[in-house]
């Protein structure tokens, strides 16, 4: 016999006015900003952008031009993947007080300090360290880096808290120390999934590493404001096409990376 379906759950008050409030929120912000829909999509607005995006071709195929564009891909790729990678070291460090491993006193601590570091934008970042280290690559490796690592620790810290605690419990149980407790029982368990998470924030940092150029920060975003700026928009074309195989390159790397990690 085909039993009947159990009573869908109640939905408390609380959660009915929070959704009320988010509906009331989104009208208010429609009916506040100066949304000019007609004006976005009227006769001249169209003519005014197909003239724009017709500026962009053909691309720049000069083969000296290439070679630069290439040279600043390189660096776009090397920016992120260090700045990943010093995310990876900082995030670590500050993960394992954040998770509670030493103590409630620094947990607290701990996390003050993710917050700030990734409540505060890349461009921002690479705003305050173009002072500090100069216009280049290296300020914008350093604003991935500081950014970053806000978001791994915290993520980090929440993968090793949720791991299962009885494995390190028995080896701890059984004589081993607490860092060999750790090292054979939770960062196994807690490693595919920070790999996964750190896959992911590296094609994050490609696109940002891309941008961070703007403000002066080197790679393909510095090339495309340039050419902007001198209103060259056939070389700005070619940019903003490496950019675009920079990312998808990167992004179906990570993707097999990531599938492989989780098999």
């Amino acid at each position: 016999m085909r039993r009947a379906l159990p009573a869908a759950p109640r939905r408390s008050r609380s959660t009915m006015l929070l959704m009320l409030g988010l509906a009331a929120l989104v009208a208010a912000s429609f009916a506040t900003l100066p949304l000019e829909w007609a004006a976005l999509f009227s006769a001249d607005a169209l003519r005014s952008s197909g003239e724009f995006l017709a500026g962009f071709a053909p691309p720049e195929t000069a083969l000296p031009f290439l070679q630069k564009t290439l040279a600043a891909t390189l660096e776009t790729l090397s920016m992120s993947a260090l700045g990943t990678l010093l995310a990876v070291i900082g995030g670590m460090a500050l993960a394992m007080p954040a998770a509670g491993r030493f103590g409630k006193v620094l947990r607290v601590p701990a996390r003050g300090v993710l917050n700030v570091l990734r409540s505060i934008p890349e461009l921002v970042w690479a705003s305050l360290l173009l002072v500090a280290a100069g216009l280049g690559p290296f300020a914008g490796t350093l604003a991935l880096a500081a950014h970053t690592s806000g978001v791994l620790g915290r993520l980090f810290a929440d993968v090793i808290e949720n791991a299962e605690p009885h494995p390190e419990r028995s080896l701890r149980a059984n004589g081993a120390t607490a860092g060999a407790a750790f090292l054979y029982s939770t960062l196994p368990q807690a490693l595919p999934q920070m790999l996964s998470y750190t896959l992911y924030r590296w094609e994050n940092n490609i696109r940002a590493a891309a941008v961070l150029g703007v403000v002066g920060a080197g790679g393909l975003g510095q090339m495309l404001k340039y050419h902007l700026s001198l209103f060259q928009m056939e070389q700005a074309a070619t940019v903003i096409i490496a950019m675009l195989v920079l990312v998808a390159l990167v992004d179906a790397a990570s993707f097999a990376l990531r599938r492989a990690l989780t098999r």
